[in-house]
């Protein structure tokens, strides 16, 4: 085959390394169909050589053939299975990390509710590849070995499996064309239900204590409810298909002993060939029935197949960029507009702004005005805008993600901090350097804090934190925000959550960074910061209304206000 057909997309070209695999898999499959003959064989010789003959040697001789071959057919049967098991892991393997990439970029840039389908998506394929159901597509193509021995034996059996094979056929086509789209919607009714539960148990606090537990349930129950008539039905019908399909089975190999039986009957067979042609038809429509069973994993796997491959094609793997100097910090907005899915206003419309390498820029403006959107855009973190970002005459998005993070700090105001030791966390769980986390936990006043934890800095502090209180979380997140000295700090309204001990340390904290030349840009609402501040921009409406050196913009308000 041409190579360009191997080129749709990243995962067929994943699978397509496995072809020599995918080859074993079938000389294993074609040993193993061809050696399911032996009973046949074995029968035949009973009946035309041994019984006839008498002859005890023989019967021992056709014995051990028998029992070798079947030897040889087990150990043929457990290598493709084996080589499928191995197959599955290394295509796990190998796709992990792409699939971790990928689903964090689309995750980030268009919100998804569940970051972890990619994975079970990858789950399904590895365990459709090391199924059952893979078994049955390599057991397929040798219907015809059988139906050609059966040819053998007599031509009207022959024709009549011919007839049969057909049939079951036809019956695997039509659960195809019935099964598939149920299938399909039931899957995505689930996902439905439990992408609402999941976003729902990531703010149980608040739902518990406002007594919003029951009516949650309720939109729940619906969404849970859809979700169950949708498997009920789809599970029906693949059941009646199942059902129907062993009927069909059943009366074949009957039908195929009647017509053996007559023909016995007749004289144009002997009553061994009777018994192996019925064999025969079993083993020979067989992999059709498992088809027919295994059809709703094959319709899940396909279905998780194309979701993973449309993700890997839309979040490819960023090709190694150039290396380039550490940033100074200079930040220019060109005509930066944000957008939000669902909202036809911008919620940045048009910026121009420099902020100079190693200036402090406080961030002022009413709630939804856009500051939040604004450091987002600076970082590069916000999917839907137009314009540019530049920092030190670079696109944002140009950089190098994994070169420019440790240059960067940033302070959400949704503190996320991950489950792991303090010291983890505030070294951002790369490699830990004490004396750089230690350092950045005495700039942000929470080093003595962490001492008297029962392990210090070794102290796990649970799942996002819970252990430790919403000033103790905003201090470790602006320690983690400052660790290893980066050049550009961003905080979002980093004193939301301080007593006052705790902002006298942001204050501390901040005229440092302003001393080492730091670029600092710092939202928040209160005055009493803009103090500190080189610059000062003020949003309203998206827009950023007035923006220059402190003095002037706090005299402007102050003119205004009177």
């Amino acid at each position: 085959m041409r190579p360009d057909l191997f080129d749709r997309s990243i995962l067929t070209r994943q699978l397509w390394l496995f072809r020599r695999e995918f080859f074993w898999v079938g000389i294993f499959s074609m040993i193993a169909n061809v050696l399911m003959l032996t009973p046949t064989i074995y029968m035949l010789q009973l009946y035309g050589r041994v019984l006839k003959s008498g002859s005890e040697l023989t019967l021992l001789m056709v014995t051990i053939f028998l029992v070798l071959f079947y030897g040889v057919m087990t150990v043929a049967e457990w290598l493709r299975s084996r080589i499928l098991v191995r197959a599955g892991v290394r295509l796990d393997e190998n796709l992990n990390a792409l699939v971790f990439t990928a689903s964090f970029e689309a995750y980030l840039k268009r919100a998804r509710q569940n970051a972890g389908e990619a994975f079970a998506d990858l789950t399904n394929i590895r365990q459709f590849l090391t199924g059952s159901g893979i078994i049955a597509f390599f057991d397929t193509p040798w219907t015809p070995l059988y139906i050609g021995v059966i040819f053998v034996l007599n031509p009207f059996l022959g024709w009549l499996s011919i007839l049969f094979a057909l049939i079951q056929l036809a019956i695997t086509r039509q659960t195809h064309r019935m099964s598939t789209k149920e299938i399909e919607r039931a899957s995505v009714a689930s996902e439905d239900s439990n992408r609402y539960l999941q976003g729902k148990l990531r703010n149980i606090e608040p739902i518990q204590a406002m007594g919003m537990q029951e009516r949650l349930r309720v939109n729940w129950s619906k969404l849970h409810e859809a979700s169950l008539a949708k498997a009920e039905s789809s599970s029906a019908r693949q059941q009646r298909h199942q059902v129907f399909s062993k009927f069909v089975r059943y009366c074949m190999q009957s039908l195929t002993l009647g017509a053996g039986a007559m023909l016995v009957i007749e004289g144009k067979m002997s009553a061994g060939s009777m018994i192996a042609a019925n064999v025969l038809m079993s083993k020979a429509l067989a992999p059709l029935d498992l088809v027919v069973a295994t059809w709703k994993p094959f319709i899940q796997a396909r279905t998780a197949f194309l979701r993973l491959e449309k993700l890997l094609d839309e979040f490819p793997v960023q090709r190694p960029q150039r290396p380039r100097q550490d940033p100074i910090g200079e930040i220019r907005l060109d005509a930066l507009t944000a957008m939000a899915p669902g909202r036809s206003a911008p919620l940045l419309n048009d910026l121009h702004a420099i902020f100079p390498a190693g200036k402090t820029v406080v961030v002022l403006g009413p709630s939804g005005s856009g500051k939040s959107t604004l450091v987002r855009c600076i970082l590069g973190v916000w999917p839907n805008r137009e314009g540019r970002v530049l920092i030190d005459g670079e696109p944002v998005e140009s950089w190098n993600r994994q070169e420019l993070g440790p240059h960067i700090g940033y302070l959400p105001q949704d503190i996320e901090l991950f489950d792991g030791t303090i010291a983890e966390n505030i070294a951002r769980f790369s490699e830990v350097n004490s004396m750089k986390v230690i350092e950045a936990a005495r700039r942000t006043g929470i080093h003595e804090i962490i001492l008297r934890f029962p392990n210090g800095y070794d102290t796990l502090i649970g799942e996002a934190g819970g252990m430790l209180s919403g000033g103790q979380r905003q201090r470790l997140g602006l320690a983690r925000a400052l660790y290893g000295n980066p050049a550009i700090i961003v905080l979002d309204e980093p004193n939301a959550n301080l007593d006052d001990a705790g902002e006298h340390s942001l204050l501390k904290a901040v005229a440092e960074l302003k001393a080492a030349g730091k670029t600092v840009i710092l939202v928040t609402h209160r005055p009493d910061v803009v103090a500190i501040a080189d610059l000062v921009a003020v949003m309203q409406d998206g827009r950023i209304v007035r923006f220059g050196p402190q003095y002037e913009v706090t005299a402007g308000q102050q003119a205004a206000a009177a």
